[in-house]
């Protein structure tokens, strides 16, 4: 019974494929020794690869999307008039025998040449602007939660049992008594007077919750806790002020996205409806 042979046909013609790494790039623009070379991940670094492909005639360039390493490199191939696509690296797992750099960006240039390879989605300069932005507020929202879930803990091992009588220690309530506690009054009775009107809770009740059990290692372990929870909190104004500026000027310049844009109402107009 003869063999089967299935060839492929070379899509690509002038395709590379890059391993991305942290310290270094490995770069194969065919499949024999003296075509793959590695540079470092420095801005020259990368403009010697750039010339390096234009001298191979090189005009379509996959690479793996590793990390966050890839992005400057990227940035760097597009501006540099490249045709550029993101690979997710699950395409590109399949080589078989012992893996290496030479072999993975070799098996890269090999499926792109062969056109086996497809783009991952990428969004535009300002929704990526957008999202650099939303993800960094989520980042100082998981910190400020940590910060809270840590001063509940030292105020419990201070018999101080906030969480008890308020349903968010970090609300109208809970920070004037966080305030007033870390600054040196330790009295319940006169914590308890800080009190808003919205509480729930008695000022007797508050107060019979709040009795300090004197551990000083605790309260300056509370102390910290509280001065980043209210920097985070800043960090968090500062960035909304950022999207929103960001934002306006991604509606400001576009008509179309300036139709759908709805201003909020004022405080009168809110009223009137009323």
């Amino acid at each position: 019974m003869e063999d089967k042979k299935i060839s492929l046909e070379v899509v690509n013609p002038n395709a590379a494929g890059i391993d991305i790494g942290s310290r270094s790039h490995w770069v194969a623009v065919g499949q024999n020794a003296e075509d793959v070379k590695e540079f470092g991940v420095y801005s020259q670094d990368q403009m010697d690869l750039c010339d390096w492909l234009r001298s191979k005639n090189v005009n379509s360039i996959a690479m793996e999307s590793t990390g966050t390493y890839w992005q400057n490199l990227f940035s760097t191939l597009v501006g540099q008039g490249f045709d550029v696509i993101l690979v997710n690296g699950r395409q590109t797992k399949n080589i078989k025998g012992k893996k290496t750099d030479i072999k993975d960006c070799q098996w890269i240039q090999k499926l792109h040449s062969l056109g086996l390879l497809s783009a991952s989605f990428l969004p535009d300069s300002d929704t990526d602007t957008v999202r650099t932005y939303s993800r960094h507020r989520l980042n100082l929202l998981n910190r400020s939660a940590s910060c809270v879930k840590r001063m509940q803990k030292y105020l419990r091992l201070m018999n101080m049992r906030l969480e008890v009588v308020v349903n968010d220690i970090v609300g109208l309530t809970g920070s004037n008594i966080i305030e007033a506690f870390v600054k040196g009054e330790c009295d319940g009775v006169e914590l308890a007077k800080l009190r808003h009107g919205n509480c729930r809770k008695s000022e007797a009740e508050i107060a019979k919750a709040l009795q300090y059990n004197g551990r000083k290692d605790y309260l300056f372990a509370l102390k910290q806790e509280w001065d980043s929870y209210k920097y985070i909190q800043q960090q968090i104004v500062q960035t909304d002020l950022e999207i929103n500026n960001l934002l306006k000027h991604i509606v400001d310049k576009s008509d179309d996205k300036k139709q759908h844009y709805i201003e909020k109402k004022s405080i009168s107009e809110k009223t009137k409806m009323v």
